[in-house]
């Protein structure tokens, strides 16, 4: 190492590393005072555990970001081959020359695209897409328990199907996730975490490649569990101490599992890393804040724990949408980003598909797809009638202003949940009952 004294610049050539998309690495010796932004850091003037930067080789991208690295260096080695001038845009700043655009976020003024599809013609695709992919993410779980490679390129190739179901019709998917069996809880998990980390990007209409490396980071942020003993993951009670500290050692895991593998993006080992740091400085492995968390992070760590709420283990109480709504405006400040949950929730709507609704007249019925010009009145299967029976599957579109039996239009009261109703998700859930969903025309009353 050369000291901080030492006055010339200096230049070597490394070989290339898993940060490098080049043949070489320029190394050139910079005093702290001359960075900027858009300059690329390979090296500090300390070991790289010692400091709070997650990667060894980072671009500098915020002035937060510059002055952390010169509050803790007195010089740093910067690659002049990757170092670019940074283009400010009205409320974003970032890089749009890599796919890797988990900085490149514009919440303010960000909105969704129009729907490509309905949910009719999209569903019977993205049946087979979220079984292809709950099979596959099932495999990386298989293949990560016994400590081998993830399969980068299957990996992707899984998403952006997903993606493209998500730009056809969301409804479609998310209409899956509700549904599903409340078995093989990490699996289901990632793959839910996946979906609706790809609706909220499209929401905040992120690019195409954008979207499926959040896709990515969602359904691989937990890879790390794979290696923590069932015991641990699989207990119901408090954990001790020492169960503990190995739990809260999956994300360091699930990073250095996903650093081996091939074709993974930076993003996607960020998250792995990060998923449960907070941002007030609390969380784990390494304590890092608001500041140092990537904008993809913060987005992993919101739709994480909307479905946690949504889609605990089977033994739990689940939450309603707006149950869990409620319940993670209380966290932000200190492990969500407000402007981001606030984003998130407007991704959803107030009745996203496969919620269960109570309507003013005691009729139940399930959301099925979103009217996004008139959000309270989205299409719905009735399940039980007012006086609680069982109702043949029947589609009514709530924004034809629908009519029941007493001619009283039907209006949704409340969301409640699913097991309120006494109703199975496997009876909804399956090719036949979707072959003859999509044969029922909608009915105006």
């Amino acid at each position: 190492m050369i000291s901080t004294s030492w006055p010339f610049r200096q230049k070597k050539k490394l070989k290339k590393t898993g940060h490098s998309f080049g043949t070489s690495v320029e190394k050139t010796y910079t005093p702290v005072e001359r960075l900027s932004l858009g300059m690329y850091v390979v090296e500090l003037d300390r070991p790289w555990l010692e400091s709070p930067f997650l990667f060894q080789g980072f671009e500098i991208r915020s002035q937060a970001q510059l002055q952390a690295v010169r509050n803790l260096c007195g010089h740093v080695y910067i690659d002049t081959t990757k170092t670019r001038k940074i283009i400010h845009h009205k409320g974003v700043t970032g890089n749009f020359e890599n796919n890797n655009l988990s900085k490149a976020i514009n919440v303010e003024n960000s909105l969704p695209p129009k729907k490509l599809g309905t949910f009719e013609k999209e569903i019977v695709k993205a049946e087979k897409i979220y079984a292809d992919t709950n099979y596959l993410i099932a495999d990386f779980m298989k293949q990560a328990a016994q400590g081998r490679h993830i399969d980068g390129w299957l990996a992707k190739k899984a998403v952006a199907d997903c993606v493209n179901s998500v730009l056809q019709s969301p409804d479609a998917l998310l209409w899956l996730i509700r549904l599903k069996e409340k078995d093989q809880h990490t699996v289901q998990h990632s793959l839910n975490v996946c979906v609706l980390a790809i609706v909220f990007g499209r929401h905040l209409n992120l690019p195409e490649a954008a979207m499926i490396n959040l896709g990515l980071c969602g359904m691989l942020h937990d890879i790390g569990k794979m290696q923590i003993p069932n015991r641990i993951v699989n207990k119901q009670a408090e954990l001790d101490s020492d169960e503990l500290r190995i739990m809260q050692s999956h994300p360091k895991l699930g990073y250095e599992l996903l650093k081996s593998s091939e074709n993974i993006e930076s993003c996607v080992l960020e998250t792995a890393l990060t998923h449960h740091e907070r941002l007030d400085g609390t969380g784990y492995p390494r304590q890092l804040k608001h500041a140092s968390i990537s904008d993809f992070t913060k987005i992993i760590s919101i739709v994480s724990t909307y479905d946690s709420f949504i889609n605990g283990r089977a033994n739990l109480n689940n939450k309603t949408h707006l149950e869990a709504i409620h319940l993670m405006t209380k966290l932000v400040g200190t492990k969500l980003e407000r402007k981001l949950l606030i984003k998130f929730i407007e991704s959803l709507g107030v009745y996203p598909p496969g919620c269960v609704v109570l309507m003013t007249n005691g009729a139940k019925a399930m959301v099925v797809e979103v009217n996004e010009r008139m959000k309270l009145r989205p299409k719905v299967i009735m399940l039980r009638d007012e006086d609680g029976k069982l109702i043949p599957e029947q589609v009514i579109d709530l924004a034809n202003m629908a009519i029941d039996r007493n001619g009283n239009v039907y209006t949704i009261k409340n969301v409640i949940r699913l097991e309120d109703c006494n109703i199975t998700p496997k009876h909804y859930y399956n090719p036949n009952f979707m072959e003859k969903r999509i044969a029922i025309k909608d009915l105006a009353g």
